[in-house]
């Protein structure tokens, strides 16, 4: 497993990670969440050996990564923020020569970069050198020299950004296919991304362990868990706002719905539907919200801001 402990990073006066401890497991995919400026990719950095903590300590499958770096740095593929690779190389040869670094020679060199390569549907631009391809190719070279060598561990630094949708269900398959026998780390401010992949995820902000629990578990903090939105004319605000278990009502005029919500550990959904029978409304949808991850996470990261 992925271990951190009480892991701290300060820059003069300024502390960007503070305190932090976590455990991964394997088949985990965790979604390590926060705000710009969280500390997410000084952590990653921290986890991967390119930056040293202050203090507290972290390790990869047992190997310590400040006394026993190179062990735990073969275990890791890691796409950092921004995807960096050497721009006046091709695709082709930047993946050859990563295939080198990490140990590989001859047949099974050009048998590693030919399965990537058909991976991450980079065929036609293999020949091509990195420098003329768009923000997303230069992202999915990225997730390649990651995951050539077969790592046990995953750590990936905002895998999606840049990618149009169609390559964006590409990757994220990917991710879910590698994910049955590895550790996979997604640092990410993208919310959609936690819902589409991951099994967990940790929330910081300042640093700092805000949440940890399964997306589901997050969005049932949400104060539109169990919330049942109606769509339709003619309904009665009041009828519904005096139901068992109704916490209150939200109107939204432009779309003619109305969101009513529950109070915390109640289901509303069988008094609702009731009522929508005795009077008959018309409804055009009926909806039961699980949550709402983002409101969740402003919740979080505001009141860790204020």
């Amino acid at each position: 497993m992925i271990e951190i402990k009480r892991l701290t990073k300060r820059f003069a006066q300024h502390t960007a990670v503070d305190d932090l401890s976590f455990t991964v497991q394997q088949g985990e995919v965790l979604g390590f969440l926060g705000p710009n400026g969280a500390g997410k990719s000084t952590t990653m950095k921290m986890l991967t050996g390119f930056l040293t903590p202050t203090s507290g300590t972290a390790s990869i499958l047992g190997f310590d990564v400040q006394t026993q770096t190179l062990q735990a740095q073969r275990q890791i593929g890691y796409l950092p923020e921004g995807a960096p690779c050497y721009g006046d190389m091709t695709v082709r040869g930047f993946l050859e020569f990563i295939a080198g670094v990490r140990g590989f020679r001859g047949a099974e060199r050009r048998e590693r970069v030919a399965r990537v390569v058909a991976q991450l549907e980079l065929e036609h631009v293999r020949e091509q050198s990195i420098e003329t391809l768009s923000k997303g190719f230069k992202r999915r070279v990225g997730l390649a020299q990651a995951i050539l060598h077969d790592p046990k561990v995953l750590i990936l630094d905002e895998p999606t950004d840049g990618l149009d949708p169609n390559q964006k269900h590409q990757v994220r398959e990917l991710i879910r296919s590698l994910a049955q026998d590895k550790i996979i780390i997604i640092s990410t401010h993208i919310l959609e991304e936690v819902t589409a992949l991951c099994t967990r995820a940790v929330v910081i902000a300042n640093g700092r362990l805000l949440a940890d629990g399964t997306p589901f578990e997050l969005e049932s903090r949400s104060r539109y868990h169990q919330a049942v939105t109606l769509v339709g004319d003619g309904l009665d605000q009041a009828a519904l706002a005096a139901l068992p278990g109704v916490a209150g009502i939200e109107a939204n005029p432009v779309e003619n719905s109305l969101t009513v919500l529950a109070q915390p550990g109640q289901v509303i959904f069988p008094q609702v539907n009731a009522l929508v029978s005795e009077r008959g409304w018309q409804i055009r949808e009926l909806e039961v919200e699980r949550g709402r991850l983002d409101e969740v996470f402003r919740s979080l990261t505001r009141g860790e801001a204020a």
